[in-house]
């Protein structure tokens, strides 16, 4: 494969086309069986293969930014996200889901609520994510822990400005201060999140450039401490 093969050499490689958005595009007007039957090699060709050589080539760099990560290359239950959508207890029966999205977990995921790095592709809404999306009641109380007792560390993690420049933290909060700390807590705001992730947006620009890859594993390098203290707190190896 081409782009194995570039990332190997040290050349840049480019894995994904705009034709990837057009096929995601056309997908979302003509979410249907019958179409996406006529179109599955474009599938292949546009999004499931470029997207497995990614992942592919991304093992290699996440190793050096942490060894407890994977990027499985597998077709079926690895790193890359099923095209198909799970319609039974949804409103919506349309059949594809119209983005591609590849995941890169912890090791422990199967075992504990873990934190991961995520990507997202999608015309017009593409971006890459870290942290952990809703975690159960327990695991979010020991993030909020180790925020409470480690207040310098979440605030260099979480709000540094290396970190800030490049991603913004998002997702739901309570409503009223959990549980145990107060309301005039410093970092009450954090403490009440439901959702401990960031993301940066992606231009289709940068997914569809030759320099994907190094910039997505710069983006990972960046959000390393973030993680390391999402792991940590979870009590999980970074």
């Amino acid at each position: 494969m081409m782009a194995e093969a570039c990332s190997l050499t040290g050349m840049s490689a480019r894995y994904f086309t705009p034709e990837l958005f057009t096929f995601l595009h056309q997908l979302a007007e003509n979410n249907n069986r019958a179409w996406f039957k006529a179109h599955q090699v474009d599938y292949e060709r546009l999004v499931r293969e470029p997207a497995l050589d990614f992942i592919t080539d991304f093992s290699r760099p996440l190793r050096k930014i942490s060894g407890h990560f994977t990027a499985d290359a597998r077709k079926a239950g690895g790193s890359l996200f099923r095209i198909n959508r799970d319609t039974r207890f949804a409103t919506d029966k349309s059949p594809y889901k119209t983005n591609t999205g590849m995941h890169f977990r912890h090791e422990d995921a199967q075992n504990v609520h873990a934190p991961g790095f995520y990507v997202h592709l999608e015309p017009g809404e593409s971006f890459m994510g870290v942290g952990i999306w809703r975690p159960h009641t327990e695991t979010a109380y020991s993030i909020r822990r180790r925020i409470d007792e480690h207040p310098d560390a979440w605030r260099k993690a979480a709000h540094g400005r290396r970190f800030a420049d490049g991603f913004a933290l998002e997702g739901e909060s309570l409503v009223r201060p959990p549980k145990g700390f107060a309301p005039d807590h410093p970092l009450i705001d954090d403490l009440k999140r439901k959702d401990f992730i960031a993301s940066r947006r992606l231009t289709e620009e940068e997914v569809t450039s030759e320099g994907f890859l190094d910039g997505f594993t710069r983006h990972c390098t960046t959000a390393a401490p973030f993680m390391r203290f999402l792991c940590e707190a979870v009590g999980v190896p970074f």
